[in-house]
């Protein structure tokens, strides 16, 4: 099947008084991000359930909503009700993150689960049956605008391993630092969702420069 890059523009670096309007500058999406921080888990706060459900209504794309929060299991499933077709925890916050992953899919939401930059993925691979993605994030979360991290990418690579191998059908994200640079080098360790903010919300076109993304993307990989 012909690789398919999923890109999915954050809107964090969006206009927050509008995001309606921010929203229909970026058809050419394949997901709405939504970034949820709440001042604990990263120094940043930022919108919750009641705001994500407002920006499910104003789309018909899927609704990808990423948890920079404390005790996950407690306020994902807010999320999912929200109308999210894709829940992402940090495993660094969750005591039992397969609890969680299994509260979402009893909601019929998809489950995923993140890692900081400095969070080895060789301890979590066991969660991989029972997730529909991993986070691989390559700045320390918390704010949008921060420099790409290329070391992670080794994460990424042993995550696509085990994927391929276990022939599993779960998605390899990246977020933080991605653009028309990035991308390429993201791609071709073995990302499939591209999670861009600044990228896209700060060029002349934003809906533009996301087929760009798109473009690279499949580039490097092809």
């Amino acid at each position: 099947m012909p690789y398919q890059p999923l890109i999915a523009p954050s809107i964090l670096s969006a206009d927050f008084a509008r995001l309606d309007r921010e929203i229909d500058r970026i058809p050419a999406a394949d997901w709405i991000h939504v970034d949820v921080m709440d001042g604990h888990f990263v120094p940043n706060l930022t919108i919750g359930a009641p705001v994500a459900a407002a920006v499910g209504r104003v789309t018909d794309k899927p609704m990808d909503c990423h948890l920079m929060i404390e005790d996950p299991v407690r306020w994902a499933g807010d999320y999912a009700d929200a109308g999210a077709f894709n829940v992402t925890f940090h495993v660094e916050a969750a005591e039992d993150p397969r609890a969680v992953a299994d509260l979402l899919h009893a909601k019929g939401c998809r489950a995923g689960i993140s890692v900081k930059p400095g969070t080895a993925v060789e301890p979590y691979l066991d969660l991989l049956e029972h997730v529909d993605l991993v986070l691989v994030m390559s700045v320390e979360p918390g704010f949008g605008g921060q420099s790409f991290m290329p070391e992670v990418l080794d994460k990424v690579r042993t995550l696509r391993e085990e994927i391929d191998r276990r022939r599993l059908d779960v998605l390899i994200q990246i977020d933080g630092g991605i653009d028309a640079r990035t991308i390429g080098e993201s791609a071709a360790a073995g990302c499939d969702v591209f999670v861009a903010g600044s990228a896209v919300y700060g060029a002349p076109d934003p809906d533009a420069m996301i087929e760009t993304l798109r473009a690279g993307a499949r580039d490097a990989r092809a």
